[in-house]
This record gives structure tokens, sequence and C-alpha cells, in this order.
């Protein structure tokens, strides 16, 4: 089976093992439709996706309690629905999943502009180099470092949340928020490497250092306030 996960896998166990007891991952969902005509955002998970996520949740360690988070559209909220449940079949705890506007693609201020000004520049590599370089227009994106440092404040909130136990929280998103963050925040070049299906970064403290981490190597400590 194509291993879709694996690095997401790997990474997870690596931050466990140095002591979190609470860790975030930023994830992007499964393998999914795209369907010409279709408004990209309701494009659904195929069938290859959907098992990729039930395998993800079989692969996860026992030990953790899981929640869930997703971007409202159904692609997201299914890859976390599907991870949640075999995570819980297959012995390990969970709570519940939700849609979270902060995992959506909230830093489209005009998503007509934002679509077709990927077209125009030839596709998605090429348009988010555009963005990050500050090229495309302001009414149709959010400033980059703004919008990324806004993703960080919203899961940092869930990250200090009180547990009672080893926890994960899913937080399920899309490719180009993975992209903004690594640009922004981890120093890997949007054209460095793709971002595949349920690739991941992960948010973690250790004692009061509050921390982020890249399957491909890369980790910071992240300034707060």
């Amino acid at each position: 089976m194509t291993d879709y996960g694996d690095a997401t896998i790997d990474l997870l166990e690596r931050t466990y093992a140095r002591g979190a007891s609470h860790a975030l991952a930023l994830i992007r969902h499964s393998a999914r439709e795209y369907e010409p005509g279709r408004h990209d955002l309701d494009n659904p998970l195929t069938d290859e996706g959907r098992e990729y996520a039930r395998r993800l949740g079989m692969r996860l360690p026992k030990a953790l309690m899981l929640r869930g988070y997703a971007s409202p559209p159904q692609r997201c909220m299914e890859t976390a629905e599907l991870v949640l449940d075999s995570h819980r079949q297959g012995g390990g705890g969970v709570t519940r999943h939700r849609p979270v506007e902060a995992l959506g693609v909230f830093y489209a201020l005009d998503q007509r502009k934002m679509w077709k000004g990927m077209v125009d520049a030839g596709g998605l590599v090429a348009y988010l180099q555009s963005w990050f370089a500050g090229e495309v227009p302001s009414d149709a994106m959010m400033e980059p470092t703004l919008a990324a440092n806004q993703v960080i404040r919203a899961l940092t909130g869930k990250l200090d949340q009180p547990v009672a136990a080893q926890q994960l929280d899913l937080c399920v998103s899309h490719d180009i928020t993975l992209h903004l963050v690594r640009d922004r925040l981890l120093g890997e070049a949007v054209d460095s490497s793709p971002v595949a299906y349920l690739d991941a970064l992960v948010l973690f403290r250790l004692g009061d250092e509050l921390r982020l981490a890249s399957q491909r190597g890369s980790e910071v400590l992240l300034q707060e306030g």
C-alpha cells in the first residue's frame, strides 16, 4: 500500500519519545478527487483516500487519546472521522472531532481571485511562490506571515488545554496551509518538496518551550506573544 502517513507516524513517535505529553499534528487530508468543473473544496475523498486514513488511525500509538479538528470541507472532516474511528477500533481512546475555521482557507480573502491566480500562474507552486514574495493582490490573499502566525495561534490555544493523559490533537487542513507554515516558520521552500496526502507538521511543548517540527527534519523554537 502507498506509504501516505508513514512519515507522520514516525515524527509523532519521535515526538512522544522525547517526553511530550500532548502534541498537535497539522496534517493534510487524505487522497481526494479532482473532478473538472466542481468547486475544488467540494471534491471528496477517493475510496483509496479513505483506506489511507483508516490505516493511519490503526498505526497511531494506542496509548494516545485522540481528539480531532478539521477544515470545514467534507474531505477534511471525513479524514478526521476515519482516523479517529480506526484508532478507536484498534483500542485507542478518542473524544470527538469538529470543524474549525482556522484550519480552512481563511487566508484566501477572495477565493475566486485565488483560484484564477493559480491557473494564470501555471499551478499551485508558482502561485504560492508569488504569494510568499508579496506579488499577489492584497485583496486576494492575506499577508502570508500574518496568516501563518494566525494558524499557530489558533493551534496553540488547543495545545494548551489541560489533558488527563498522553494526547494527540489531529488537525486536518490543506496542502496550502502546510506549505504556508513550512515556508514562513520552518524555512522550507515551497518548491523543495511537495506536501503529500497525510503529511504533517507537529506542534508540541517540551517544558516551557513551544516547538514546531517537520517530518523533513526541520524544527524551530517558536516565540510566543
